[in-house]
């Protein structure tokens, strides 16, 4: 797939920094072209309306959960072990985006409640794909949401450790049968 022009990913970068930073009334066409460094001209030309710039968030969160859904599933380490591991927050492109979607999710926006669903569903579906048991793959999912939950907090002052991921790794193995 083609990169998006640099206009646009500016735009979208702005977009969720704005939300993740003071939230969905601030994100104004206006706020957004200035934090982007764009007239309101070229915000409009890229992003018609606010729906539109929503709408561009959640397609690129989509593509980047996608993204990770199929590195997920080549991972040596198997999806369960990279499940864990990637939960822990690193403010990676994929991890602004669905803080960004939460954001809109809490202003009751269903676009971003499905999407949010969606990508959940995906994971899910990997995981599931490698532990043949839903429960199983539900409370590795509820594992990785605890440590990205538990950064929420407080940011990269509250990630797991290297020593606290390897033992969470370790019994991500014993739930998984030693195939984690």
């Amino acid at each position: 797939m083609p990169r998006p022009p640099a206009a646009r990913a500016k735009l979208l970068d702005a977009f969720v920094t704005i939300l993740i930073d003071q939230g969905e009334r601030a994100t104004t066409l206006e706020a957004v072209a200035t934090a982007a460094g764009v007239s309101k001209g070229g915000l409009l030309y890229h992003f018609g309306s606010k729906d539109a710039l929503v709408d561009g968030l959640l397609a690129h969160l989509v593509e980047l959960a996608d993204d990770d859904v199929r590195i997920m599933r080549e991972a040596p380490e198997g999806a369960a072990a990279y499940y864990v591991r990637s939960s822990n927050f690193e403010n990676s492109a994929l991890d602004r985006a669905i803080v960004a979607a939460t954001r809109l999710s809490q202003g009751e926006n269903a676009a971003a409640q499905q999407t949010l669903q969606r990508i959940q569903q995906g994971w899910m579906d990997a995981l599931t794909d490698q532990v043949r048991d839903p429960a199983v793959a539900r409370a590795i999912v509820l594992l990785g949401d605890g440590l990205y939950y538990r950064a929420a907090f407080a940011g990269k002052a509250l990630t797991a450790t290297d020593q606290e991921m390897d033992e969470l790794l370790q019994i991500v193995g014993r739930i998984v049968g030693g195939d984690a």
